[in-house]
Order: structure tokens, then sequence, then C-alpha cells
């Protein structure tokens, strides 16, 4: 089982929903990018000021397990922890839960590759942002 250390609240938006009156399943993407941007400010790996170019991360790959539909007005929360760090990427798991309950609604694991925009290449995880998610995270080596 996974213990997250971190979640964040998310909205669910009118806009959200789809013509059967839940969550579209695409929303869970933006979901779990929402709390994967709170994360890393959360963590001091980005700022709110920073450019999005700035972000230094790129998705790579994304698998999400669907258990339940969402529907508006649902008090629901993000979940984030990173699994797994390699010299130029990170496995994040991520879920969403029923904020009252704790009931977990859908579960994900997203790849995302560190990457210099301006360069368009990717690069090796910032030695900063490895000890800071090694400690957040207590991931040994």
């Amino acid at each position: 089982m996974i213990h997250y250390h971190f979640y964040h609240p998310i909205e669910v938006r009118y806009g959200d929903l789809d013509p059967q009156g839940h969550v579209n399943n695409a929303k869970h993407l933006t979901y779990f990018e929402q709390a994967r941007i709170a994360y890393m400010i959360e963590l001091g790996l980005f700022t709110k000021d920073q450019s999005f170019m700035e972000i230094g991360v790129i998705l790579a790959d994304v698998h999400i397990t669907y258990l339940e539909p969402i529907y508006f007005g649902e008090q629901i929360k993000v979940g984030v922890h990173i699994s797994k760090l390699g010299n130029k990427s990170m496995t994040w798991m991520q879920n969403i839960v029923d904020a009252k309950t704790g009931k977990e609604i859908a579960r994900g694991q997203v790849v995302m590759v560190t990457y210099d925009y301006k360069e368009e290449k990717t690069i090796n995880i910032p030695r900063e942002w490895r000890e800071k998610i090694k400690q957040f995270e207590n991931l040994g080596g």
C-alpha cells in the first residue's frame, strides 16, 4: 500500500462533467497535474511566479485506473507520491480519494522527465530536487 505524504484538495467544477453527469475521464489528468504542481510548490521545486517553461518536467507516460465515478459537488483530494527517482525520470504515484471518507476513487502512475525547454532536451534531475524529494518521501539511496 502506498503511503501518501501529500494531498491537494480539488474542487469539482460543473464544467468538469460529461453528458453522463460525472467527471469526464480526461479531467482526472488535469486533477493529477494540478496536484503535482502543488506538490512541487510545497517542496520548493517550483514557485508560483515562475513561467511554465521553467518547471523543467515533461510528461512521458501515464496510466489511470478508474474505480468509481466522481460527481459534481463531491469533496475530493489528490494524493501525490514520488516512488522512484531515476537519472532523468521520476515515477509519481497518484490517487483521487473522497475527502470525507478517504475512499479511493481512482489511482494512477505518471512518469515525468526533467527537461530543458530552451535546449529542447532531457536533463538530469537537479541535485536540489533529488535531495528535497528523497527527504520528503523517505526514499533511500
